[in-house]
């Protein structure tokens, strides 16, 4: 596992006017030097974490030596989410950050390391919409902008269920376990449930199995992740909005300069494929170099956690032509 480290950002100041003296931003460095080797961010998903690569990996059968993400052509770099509790760093007033900030706060990282332009931007899930809000406040950062099972917007079915979310994690007795079983049921398909559980019963526990697995679910997330570094990445979530600066959508992706690789999952819930059909073809209008790639699985959103040899394929294509 690479070793977590820190940079202070000083004197930050949020969109909404709200001063910091310092955030601390929390990184891990993967395969080579970032002076001498392209360089690859990768944005992590809700409750995931900059640990993308080696035994605990949440990507390891895709970063690595001789995968796709190479560690020994690329240098790779992770950061935390600010406040998404990784050594215990946590967000008193997590509302004065939106999306934006927390893209700002990157760059800066970035800016720091001494990196001023990147291979490739990529981001799951809430991970590709800080992608999306680096490449919009930056249009030249990256050559290859790969936002996956995500969005530049989170659209009103995103918004619904964070609200459902905040709900359950301020008014639950047990709301860390009650808001991961309830964002479970957004994460997978009835179809990726039938095959799996097939309505069978766990006899000791006397409970079908499918809730045996999200009772494990939500223990499992309780030992590991804060309320607050919860409610805070709940709140980013609902905030993702690349036109909250410029009205017009067409002017933010034709500003962008980087080749534009959206990877949907045909039967995503959350981040739907729908919305990714809809950018790409306001894309298209503007002659980007946009592209689409839809990935078929029933497991939904968690698939690209779960489909590495699939979304290999589709980015190995993209890191051949480095």
């Amino acid at each position: 596992m690479s070793k977590v480290k820190t940079i202070s950002i000083l004197n930050f100041t949020t969109a909404n006017g709200s001063y910091y003296d310092k955030v601390e931003l929390h990184y891990q460095h993967f395969g080579r030097n970032c002076i001498n080797a392209p360089v690859v961010l990768i944005n992590h998903s809700l409750t995931g974490d900059a640990n993308v690569a080696g035994s605990s990996g949440w990507w390891n059968e895709i970063v690595g030596p001789n995968l796709t993400i190479d560690t020994k052509t690329y240098a790779i770099l992770a950061f935390n989410i600010p406040g998404n509790g990784v050594n215990n760093y946590i967000i008193e007033n997590y509302q004065d950050f939106h999306t934006g900030d927390i893209a700002e706060i990157f760059y800066k990282g970035l800016q720091v390391l001494g990196v001023q332009k990147l291979f490739a931007l990529i981001g799951g899930s809430i991970g590709g919409g800080i992608a999306w809000e680096m490449a919009a406040l930056y249009p030249s950062l990256t050559k290859n902008l790969i936002p996956i099972a995500a969005d530049w917007k989170a659209s009103d079915w995103i918004i619904a269920n964070t609200f459902l979310q905040k709900r359950l994690l301020e008014n639950s007795n047990d709301p860390v376990r009650d808001a991961r079983i309830h964002a479970m049921l957004t994460y997978r398909t009835p179809a990726s449930f039938s095959e799996r559980f097939g309505r069978t019963k766990n006899l000791e526990k006397n409970i079908y199995n499918v809730e045996s697995w999200l009772i494990h679910h939500g223990d499992k997330l309780f030992k590991r992740f804060l309320l607050q570094a919860y409610k805070t990445m709940n709140h980013l979530l609902a905030s993702i909005d690349i036109t909250r600066n410029e009205k017009f959508i067409e002017k933010v992706i034709k500003d962008i300069e980087s080749d534009i690789h959206l990877v949907a999952i045909n039967s995503d819930i959350f981040f739907t494929s729908e919305e990714d059909q809809k950018t790409f073809k306001i894309g298209r209008r503007l002659n980007k170099k946009i592209y689409y790639h839809e990935l078929n699985s029933i497991h939904g959103h968690d698939a690209f956690l779960i489909e590495n040899k699939a979304i290999s394929k589709i980015l190995r294509k993209i890191f051949k032509a480095q």
